[in-house]
């Protein structure tokens, strides 16, 4: 199984930034500006979370905030139930939204238990070996011997 090296790789991210624009797109004129800013931030959190989790560095934490990513997506699809009751929405569109945000939790959730199962513990255990403050002074003064000790230009 191939590494992911950032977020922007992750399914779930990428289907949550799916979600996202969806609903931008869905509620572009909508003049309740209090409901808009409320659906539009649940569904900008739910791709924030995937993304912040991924970048801390720690598995308990990613696992976390995949969880509290699940959560706004369940809080989108609330908030489009209400849209559809209010008539904000017409059923196609709440039907195609409310699929795509069950999909992002169904998605965020699977990850989070392959997560939580994985044997990676995060990077804050991963041991890097610390450069030899020597190294950049060898490398100007001493190429060759740079090239002995430390393999190389670096």
């Amino acid at each position: 199984m191939a590494t992911v090296e950032k977020f922007e790789d992750l399914v779930c991210w990428q289907k949550a930034r799916g979600l996202m624009k969806e609903v931008y797109k869905a509620f572009k004129d909508c003049r309740d500006f209090g409901f808009k800013d409320q659906i539009q931030r649940a569904a900008v959190s739910v791709m924030s979370n995937i993304a912040e989790g991924f970048e801390s560095g720690s598995k308990n934490g990613f696992v976390n905030y995949l969880y509290i990513a699940k959560g706004s997506a369940g809080e989108v699809r609330a908030q489009l139930y209400a849209a559809l009751d209010i008539g904000y929405l017409n059923t196609e569109i709440f039907k195609r939204l409310s699929n795509l945000a069950v999909e992002c939790s169904k998605l965020t959730s699977s990850f989070a238990d392959k997560v939580k199962g994985g044997a990676q513990r995060g990077l804050q255990f991963k041991h890097i070996k610390p450069k030899d403050p020597m190294e950049d002074i060898i490398k100007e003064h001493v190429p060759e011997m740079h090239e002995k000790f430390y393999g190389g230009t670096k």
